[in-house]
């Protein structure tokens, strides 16, 4: 059993379930996880799950999700405590990801500043996510026009769903979602996975 959490009082209930494996998901992870008032950073959640773990659970394997996107990310997990990563927005933006080629060509140029948490695409998609979760994609031209009307964008959002509909089916990104996260600054290609894998393995081998 995998449970991923985002926050310390998650962690006895998932443990209590019977999780094998817990994924520590930091906010700067995208897609969804819980909101910027609620979630935590990866940096200092996973060495403090780390710890609980140790000395309540000692069999539970932790995973560092969030920000995870070369072999300094796996390294940095590694030594705060962490048996591995979950690693998402690198290996989305390769060769054998199915996402769409425009959503990845505007990963690559986006820096890490060009992402945001918010429920703006949730609304659009039609995704009732509870509170207090939401969703981390780039920050694009639809995203920035409703980012500080969300609440009127759920009242009505007819006319926006229709904008983004279209930009869906016609691959504009400006008006579709690309779900990464902050390490989206760290993609500058679009390799093969396998590569993608070995790259990291063995430049966290390579630093510790």
């Amino acid at each position: 059993l995998i449970c991923q959490v985002q926050r310390m009082d998650q962690v006895k209930q998932v443990v209590e379930a019977g999780a094998h494996i817990i994924v520590a998901q930091g906010a700067e992870a995208g897609g969804h996880g819980m909101n910027s008032l609620n979630g935590r950073s990866t940096f200092t959640f996973v060495p403090e799950m780390a710890d609980w773990l140790a000395a309540n659970s000692p069999d539970t394997l932790l995973l560092a999700a969030g920000g995870v996107a070369d072999g300094r990310g796996l390294a940095a997990a590694l030594t705060l405590g962490a048996d591995g990563a979950l690693v998402g927005s690198r290996l989305w933006a390769t060769q054998e990801s199915l996402a769409p080629h425009g959503a990845k060509d505007q990963a690559v140029a986006t820096s890490g500043d060009g992402t945001a948490r918010s429920r703006v695409f949730d609304i659009l998609r039609r995704k009732d996510w509870p509170q207090p979760y939401d969703f981390r994609c780039i920050r694009n031209s639809l995203h920035r026009k409703w980012e500080s009307r969300q609440d009127e964008l759920a009242a009505h959002p007819e006319d926006a769903r229709a904008d983004y509909d279209e930009g869906v089916a016609t691959g504009d990104f400006t008006r579709a979602h690309a779900t990464v996260g902050e390490a989206v600054g760290l993609v500058h290609d679009l390799p093969p996975a396998a590569q993608v894998i070995e790259s990291i393995t063995s430049k966290a081998l390579e630093i510790i």
